[in-house]
């Protein structure tokens, strides 16, 4: 029986590995092409990445994402352009402006609001945390 096992496992790993090789993350370029009012996702998560996920943003004055949480990943949002706020479900909210960057905690809700001028493009970029 041990036998047996031992020659499955010989057959077995090889595939094991050609699989982990397969679903390797590799190097790429994504264009940032604007979306008016939209998202335009950058990295969608395995197996294009390990865990991380990202998207590039595009509101229009006056506009959000919408309410959401970050469950169980960590974000940050690198601001390109214009100015807004992250909202937090307690009120309390955090000013944004291009050049600047915003981290949100695992499992918290929030949204982001275009409150300038002109449209507000930022990056956010989401990781697992469990």
């Amino acid at each position: 029986m041990k036998l047996r096992t031992a020659m499955a496992m010989l057959l077995i790993i090889p595939a094991l590995v050609a699989h982990a090789q397969a679903q390797k993350p590799h190097a790429n370029v994504v264009v940032l092409e604007d979306h008016k009012n939209g998202v335009l996702p950058i990295l969608t998560g395995p197996p294009e990445t390990v865990t991380m996920k990202s998207g590039y943003v595009v509101l229009d004055p006056g506009k959000s994402v919408g309410k959401h949480s970050t469950e169980g990943h960590e974000e940050i949002l690198i601001v390109l352009e214009g100015q807004g706020e992250m909202l937090f479900h307690d009120g309390s909210k955090l000013g944004v402006k291009a050049n600047t960057a915003l981290y949100c905690p695992p499992h918290t809700e929030h949204d982001v609001k275009n409150t300038g001028t002109v449209p507000l493009r930022y990056v956010y970029v989401v990781a697992n945390t469990e």
